[in-house]
């Protein structure tokens, strides 16, 4: 994989899970209503303190068995499968207009930086995600320049947590429902498209490696 073809497919594939609604985005609508941007902010900060450290550890795990074939294997085909799946999940959710607002935020007293470390912490398909499909992009990262190419990869994506989760937070302050808001809809769905189609290309490139 040539570096512009990886760079598109972690903004491509990481903006599908950043900015599908999840714990996460629901807290930054909830307490983007009361503080606006800086919710936004400091949820974007406590996500990255979280997802940076797993992305790291994951890498630190994979450095000296990157190269073997029978673990891209097994990584490529959890990873594509996943993709798959959550992309199909993504698209049926979105169709079927089930992505309700969690409530059990409202009126909550704890700090946002500690609301933002557990929403990113405990969610379980945060945690599968980075698992299984972003352990692929890890490996491809680590082909490229080791542990600077995995601080790379982890740059191409996480600006989009920072522009996302402090625009929802705005927009929440203007009252507005993002989810509501036509073009959200028919994004989503793309998107959802966009993870079945890596996810097969991330199968067929495990199978045939």
């Amino acid at each position: 994989m040539e570096l512009f073809e990886f760079i598109v497919t972690v903004v491509l594939v990481t903006a599908s899970g950043a900015l599908a609604p999840g714990p996460l985005f629901f807290a930054t609508i909830s307490h983007g209503t009361k503080s606006g941007i800086r919710s936004g902010l400091i949820f974007s900060i406590s996500h990255t303190v979280v997802e940076f450290s797993l992305i790291i550890f994951l890498a630190l795990g994979l450095i000296t068995i990157a190269s073997e074939p029978i673990v891209r294997l097994l990584i490529g085909i959890s990873g594509g499968s996943v993709l798959i799946l959550f992309g199909a999940i993504q698209i049926k959710k979105i169709i079927t207009n089930k992505t309700e607002e969690d409530n059990r935020l409202n009126g909550s007293n704890h700090r946002l930086f500690f609301i933002g470390l557990a929403f990113t912490g405990f969610n379980p398909y945060f945690i599968l995600w980075w698992l299984t499909v972003g352990t692929q992009l890890i490996l491809i990262a680590l082909e490229f320049g080791a542990l600077l190419g995995v601080l790379f990869m982890y740059i191409c994506h996480v600006w989009m947590d920072y522009v996302w989760l402090i625009s929802i937070s705005y927009f929440a302050k203007k009252g507005l429902d993002v989810i509501g808001l036509k073009w959200y809809r028919p994004i989503m769905i793309l998107f959802g498209v966009i993870l079945i189609y890596f996810g097969f290309n991330f199968l067929i490139g495990a199978l045939i490696f």
